[in-house]
């Protein structure tokens, strides 16, 4: 009876494994494999076997016309990353993606596709989180003594001056005038838009 476990636990260990894989793609074709493979996990059985597509970016603060902008740009030019199970024509349909070159493999004349080992992916998945945040963070920096319009609530359309910024809450705290009178207020970032 041991015998039969252990040959069960072998076949199972040997049964392919949900896992993370890195498609080489030409570089600035990235979002159009996405959307390619996105399509086909929807309307094909290709979704019984990929299981997400993952293109990591940052948000890139830049100044267009004297206005901030934030921008995305991809964290690994040329790479698509793939969460799927490798078995039968999956490998081959992925590779036969438009614009994607092949997989990133190992060394060596027959290499397979290796999977990304778990720390790898999770150092990816949590640094694109992190830039997205401090991104989002630097996006928001506002000065006091700038102008800024209520773009939300009962005050909507009315401009007001920042007297005072408060990063840990995202918050800032302008003046208002209402009827000729100055009057304070707290709002939150997304509350308010930059003149």
């Amino acid at each position: 009876m041991e015998k039969k476990q252990t040959s069960e636990a072998v076949q199972t260990h040997n049964k392919p494994q949900r896992a993370w894989y890195v498609l080489r793609a030409i570089s600035g074709k990235e979002a159009k494999v996405k959307e390619v493979l996105d399509g086909a996990i929807k309307n094909s059985d290709l979704g019984n076997y990929v299981f997400q597509v993952l293109i990591p970016t940052e948000k890139v603060l830049t100044i267009k016309n004297g206005k901030k902008v934030v921008k995305e740009k991809n964290l690994y030019s040329g790479y698509v990353f793939v969460e799927c199970i490798l078995v039968g024509e999956v490998q081959h349909e992925l590779v036969n993606t438009t614009n994607v070159i092949d997989f990133l493999k190992g060394r060596g004349k027959d290499a397979k596709p290796e999977p990304l080992r778990e720390s790898e992916v999770m150092r990816m998945l949590g640094t694109a989180d992190d830039i997205n945040e401090n991104a989002e963070d630097a996006a928001n920096d506002f000065m006091v003594g700038e102008i800024v319009k209520i773009n939300d609530g009962a005050f909507s359309g009315f401009h007001g001056k920042i007297t005072d910024v408060l990063p840990e809450k995202k918050k800032i705290r302008i003046v208002v005038k209402i009827f000729d009178r100055e009057t304070p207020m707290e709002l939150e970032y997304s509350k308010v838009e930059r003149e």
